[in-house]
């Protein structure tokens, strides 16, 4: 345009710079604002295997000592761990005992996913976690509710295997719940697992 001094090539960069200094700050704040994740874990507890299970709990205590919500979903073999062997209810019929005997009644009856060796490897590796002061199953889960994380049962799950809500251990956040219930969980979550 006549009249108009034209801008040194200097001068044209910081104005380039700026530019791209405020759309990046815009982004920047279009991202806070966005809603996402809350800092929550949701896993799905499906194993019935004590090497597994130790692992979630691990994950699990680590997740809410870093702050995190965390909820844990037990399905289908993960329900047994949850049984409390001094608990009896009745009224169940033949499949549902036959379920009940042949499924673990609670965490310290779990066997390892691999090198079981007829209950060998099994009581090998117990012996090893109580030499090196590493927490017991049992535990573990005392701890994980005294931290505030919850335990979901599938409700399909009892169902299916014949459990009834008084054989369940007693846990400060137990509760139970359909896939709706997780899947509702699990989509504000920022994590989930499934062991």
């Amino acid at each position: 345009m006549p009249g108009q001094v034209p801008l040194d090539p200097g001068e044209k960069e910081i104005g380039m710079a700026l530019d791209v200094e405020r759309e990046l700050a815009a982004l920047k704040d279009a991202v806070a604002a966005r809603p996402g994740p809350k800092k929550k874990l949701s896993m799905v507890v499906f194993s019935g295997e004590l090497d597994k299970h130790l692992a979630a709990m691990i994950i699990a205590t680590g997740a809410a000592a870093m702050g995190m919500e965390v909820c844990m979903f037990f399905t289908f073999w993960g329900t047994a761990a949850l049984r409390d062997p001094s608990k009896r209810v009745g009224g169940k019929n033949i499949v549902e005992r036959m379920f009940g005997a042949m499924l673990p009644r609670g965490r310290d009856r779990l066997e390892l996913s691999r090198l079981h060796m007829a209950g060998a490897g099994t009581a090998m590796m117990k012996s090893v976690m109580k030499k090196k002061n590493v927490a017991s199953l049992g535990e573990m889960t005392e701890i994980a509710g005294q931290m505030g994380i919850k335990i979901v049962i599938c409700e399909m799950s009892m169902d299916l295997m014949g459990f009834k809500l008084g054989e369940m251990v007693d846990y400060p956040g137990l509760s139970v719940g359909g896939v709706a219930t997780f899947l509702a969980d699990a989509g504000e979550s920022s994590i989930q697992l499934f062991i």
